[in-house]
């Protein structure tokens, strides 16, 4: 059979235009969810989540959707009709998050352009540079267009490139009228604390699989996370006068820096990389009585996972043999799980998304995620979700940057995934 590519009959400088457009209009808006707002329970967590999920139904209202609506914990869910031929066709989905990662400032994000990149040091401004000699994959760019921030804040592309991406694709797909299936899309709130699936209408989904788009670079997709669970330590010490304090005191604040000090140093997220797990001390408030620290611990493997959390306990009763008077406790919350066993459940969905892929000329790359994806959790409730790239590198960091040229890629992935799904579907087991 002949494999018609969709995407080669895309006017791609349009496409580059309409991209641009769209992901710098979207990244103006704070989105930067709040971890103590979502752990309580807040969704969305942050005012400004709300403002982009309202303007993104305002566009696709205006783009002819006419199902879509934004529910009170500001998740967009929109249904993409069939073309009149594909109406049988059973739906699939795309999914991208609203906020942004709490990592770096995100408000005032002011996007620049690097047109024509000559391989060269990028000087993105307040004293930063992005060097490609220390970032290979800015090294492979060259004579693409770059967009950074201004060094100031992060840029956003995490997730905001996907979002533009999935809005583009549906602009193209209502302008050309490519054949497709019905197509579900959803935007959610708090995927960077952990909480994006919390609170998804997953009994309003008709999808047989979702795809997130929330990758790096042009060709990786993705199957495998990380398994994931955050803990909460907390010392308890007796509080004394310091002038009177011997045989009395128990700080816990010197109890807590113990128990960060016996975390082993080569597995922290800054010495690790590749499928090495870590721990990671996120958060610490503290004072004498009482000391808070939030250690999020990573790894692809379940049973070691399992050893890990048990390490920590370990060290809480090695803090307490060296405290004596003080407690040390742990609770352990399991935030979401490894992907990949389900997945390889049913690999038909990865294959049309490779096909997908080879058709628009991108030559796929599968990778680890060294992370989560609101799909690690979609897949864990039943809908198997691989990841999709964007275009995005150096998430969470004031030195994030993307590449246009990589974004235009994604949106000829897309618009390939449409044309697959509605060839390919009856592979899937129902």
């Amino acid at each position: 059979m002949v494999q018609i590519s969709y995407s080669g009959f895309m006017n791609e400088q349009r496409i580059r235009q309409e991209l641009l457009e769209r992901f710098t209009r979207y990244t103006a808006i704070d989105t930067q969810s709040s971890l103590e707002r979502a752990d309580a329970g807040i969704q969305p967590s942050s005012d400004g989540q709300r403002t982009l999920a309202e303007l993104l139904l305002s566009e696709l209202k205006a783009l002819g959707i006419p199902d879509v609506s934004v529910d009170e914990h500001s998740y967009l869910l929109a249904r993409i009709p069939p073309t009149p031929d594909s109406e049988t066709v059973p739906p699939f989905g795309l999914c991208a998050h609203l906020d942004t990662a709490l990592d770096a400032p995100g408000k005032n994000v002011r996007a620049q352009l690097h047109e024509k990149y000559d391989g060269t040091i990028l000087d993105i401004g307040n004293g930063l540079i992005l060097d490609p000699d220390e970032n290979p994959e800015l090294a492979e760019c060259i004579g693409h267009t770059i967009i950074t921030s201004d060094g100031t804040t992060l840029l956003g592309a995490d997730n905001k490139a996907g979002i533009a991406g999935i809005m583009t694709l549906i602009s193209i797909l209502g302008e050309t009228g490519t054949a497709h299936g019905p197509i579900e899309v959803v935007f959610s709130p708090d995927e960077e604390t952990g909480h994006g699936m919390d609170r998804i209408p997953i009994e309003k989904l008709k999808s047989r699989a979702f795809y997130t788009v929330d990758g790096g670079a042009e060709g990786e997709l993705e199957t495998e996370c990380f398994n994931a669970w955050k803990c909460e330590v907390v010392c308890t010490g007796v509080a004394a006068h310091p002038g009177t304090a011997r045989g009395k005191m128990v700080n816990a604040v010197a109890m807590a820096a113990s128990f960060v000090q016996s975390l082993p140093v080569r597995e922290s997220p800054e010495t690790t990389s590749g499928y090495e797990g870590f721990f990671y001390p996120l958060e610490m408030n503290a004072s004498c009585e009482k000391a808070a620290i939030s250690v999020y611990v990573r790894d692809f493997d379940l049973a070691v996972m399992e050893r890990r959390l048990d390490r920590l306990d370990c060290i809480a009763r090695a803090v307490e043999a060296q405290f004596p008077g003080g407690t040390v406790s742990v609770t352990r919350t399991r935030q979401y799980l490894n992907m990949k066993e389900k997945l390889d459940q049913v690999p038909e969905v990865l294959e049309i998304l490779k096909t997908a892929a080879t058709r628009a000329g991108i030559s796929v790359r599968m990778k680890p995620i060294r992370g989560g994806t609101d799909g690690s959790r979609l897949t864990e409730m039943g809908i198997p979700t691989p990841n999709i790239f964007t275009g995005g590198h150096n998430f969470h960091s004031r030195t994030e940057w993307a590449s246009l040229d990589q974004m235009t890629a994604m949106v000829r992935t897309l618009v390939e995934l449409t044309a697959s799904w509605r060839e390919y579907h009856v592979l899937i087991p129902c």
